[in-house]
C-alpha cells in the first residue's frame, strides 16, 4: 500500500510552474485550479505569490478572460529546480 506524502511548498510551486509550462507556457486559472487540486484560497495564495515574485504573469486573453503565463524568470526557476533535484538523486539524497 502506498502511503500518502504531503507535497512541500517548493514541490507545489514546481507543480504549478510545470502545469503552465506544459500548456505552452500559458493556461487559464480554472485549469490550473483543477490540475493542482487546491482549495480556491490556496490557489489564490500560491498564484499571488508567484506573480509577485515575477515567476508568472496574468495576461488578458480574448476580451474579459485572463490566462497565467510563465515568465523567463519562472522558466529559469523551474530549470534550476529540476537540475537540483537531479543532482540530489545522483548522490542518493
Amino acid at each position: 500500500m502506498k502511503t500518502f506524502q504531503k507535497r512541500s511548498r517548493l514541490e507545489i510551486i514546481r507543480d504549478i510552474l510545470k502545469v503552465i509550462r506544459d500548456s505552452n507556457s500559458s493556461i487559464s486559472p480554472t485549469k490550473i485550479l483543477r490540475v493542482s487540486n487546491f482549495s480556491y484560497q490556496m490557489f489564490e495564495e500560491y498564484l499571488g505569490e508567484l506573480e509577485a515574485k515575477g515567476l508568472v504573469e496574468l495576461k488578458p486573453y480574448k476580451g474579459k478572460r485572463k490566462i497565467y503565463a510563465l515568465t523567463e524568470k519562472g522558466r529559469m526557476f523551474l530549470e534550476k529546480y529540476e537540475d537540483f533535484v537531479s543532482f540530489l538523486r545522483d548522490f542518493g539524497l
